[in-house]
């Protein structure tokens, strides 16, 4: 089975894909997120939904739960919470 791999920008509003790859290059890019400590999230449902994306695509609205749950767990293990989040005790 070909490796894929999608990363995504999440900047105001909803998150874009940034780049897509597909065998080597999808293993190179999951090196590169790894070597800057992003987070990699291995979803097969999920990855057939974001392929049908093109780079500059937002996400669409079905994705959105989703996608927001892993931005909030990157953020999250990051040390870092949304704007108007500051204070509020994230521990758990």
């Amino acid at each position: 089975m070909t490796k894929k791999a999608i990363a995504l920008k999440y900047e105001q509003h909803a998150p874009t894909v940034t780049s897509k790859g597909y065998g080597e290059l999808a293993n190179a890019m999951i090196d590169e997120a790894k070597r800057n400590q992003r987070l990699i999230h291995e979803d097969a449902q999920l990855i057939q939904w974001l392929e049908t994306l093109d780079i500059g695509d937002a996400i669409p609205e079905p994705l959105f739960v989703v996608i927001a749950e892993l931005i909030a767990m990157s953020w999250y293990l990051d040390g870092k919470s949304p704007p108007g989040w500051e204070g509020i005790n994230t521990k758990v």
